[in-house]
């Protein structure tokens, strides 16, 4: 079992950015897949970034290529999510997740942090 904290959400203009960070516990969290995902109000729970265990294998979504970065710091046993040129599209609960039992399904996750974008 890991625990995952996320932080870092808030209110933010248009165009603007935020750095969202996820505190892992309870597992050896370099052997830890991990990822972000998003739920917006009204709509299913999406994925938005992924990373694999040293950090050089990282993966998104279409719709934040180019605008996000996911990242990983294991000695803080961190993972990040730095989001620049925002849209009002982006505001959603972002969740921080893990994969602890092997294969590509994500099973531990945090209990997520707003961000909301003004336009």
């Amino acid at each position: 079992q890991v625990q995952l904290v996320e932080s870092g959400g808030g209110l933010v203009q248009a165009g603007g950015s935020l750095r969202l960070s996820c505190a892992a516990s309870g597992r050896t969290f370099s052997r830890l897949p991990m990822g972000w995902f998003r739920q917006a109000p009204g709509k299913e729970r999406d994925f938005v970034a992924g990373i694999n265990t040293n950090g050089g294998g990282t993966w998104y979504a279409d719709s934040v290529k180019g605008r996000f970065t996911v990242s990983r710091d294991n000695a803080k046993s961190m993972v990040y999510l730095q989001m620049s040129s925002l849209e009002p599209e982006d505001t959603a609960v972002y969740y921080c997740a893990a994969q602890t039992r092997g294969g590509h399904s994500y099973d531990s996750w945090g209990q997520g942090t707003q961000v909301t974008v003004s336009s």
